[in-house]
């Protein structure tokens, strides 16, 4: 069975870090990371078989329906998503940058596995609602058609459940611009 990530979204930490226990208490799965991001919401990141992962996820998606915000399970995410999410992607070369923002934590991550699945992109960051309020964004690189081809898919997804805020496309980035976004 493949690997398979989740991740639930509450708006308070208390409801957010029950939840957390509940997911792994639920199902064998390993908690990757949780923690309180900004304004002060909580997120809860598993891995582990798919089944688990969905029992997981889906045990407490109920639990605290008025603190509950969002939450998703990804089966076979995109290799690019972890080394976005902590900050420690490679990038030798910037044809084109692209930048999808959203209003929440789930719908960042889900927009960027469709858009690095979608077309020969590079995702550069993942960031997880730190410092910005909880909205969080993605940015990606490739080529122009792939770059745009890859955005335009990400904000579809996410566009559908309302969490789309706002993405760019910019082919031949100023080298400025590159370095302050590397």
């Amino acid at each position: 069975m493949a690997r398979a990530i989740g991740l639930i979204e509450f708006k308070t930490t208390p409801s957010g870090i029950r939840a957390a226990d509940r997911m792994v208490k639920t199902a064998e799965v390993e908690l990757i990371e949780a923690q309180t991001v900004c304004p002060g919401k909580y997120i809860a990141l598993v891995g582990g078989e798919l089944a688990a992962v969905r029992a997981a996820v889906d045990a407490v998606r109920r639990e605290d329906a008025e603190h509950f915000l969002d939450s998703f399970v990804l089966g076979n995410p995109h290799e690019d998503i972890f080394p976005a999410l902590y900050g420690t992607t490679a990038v030798d070369r910037v044809e084109a940058l692209g930048i999808l923002e959203t209003y929440d934590v789930a719908s960042v991550i889900i927009a960027a596995d469709t858009a690095a699945k979608t077309a020969v992109v590079n995702l550069i960051e993942i960031r997880v609602a730190k410092g910005m309020c909880g909205k969080s964004f993605f940015v990606l690189t490739g080529s122009v058609a792939a770059v745009e081809a890859a955005v335009e898919e990400a904000k579809k997804i996410i566009a559908e459940d309302g969490m789309y805020l706002d993405s760019s496309v910019i082919p031949h980035p100023d080298p400025q611009i590159v370095k302050a976004v590397l």
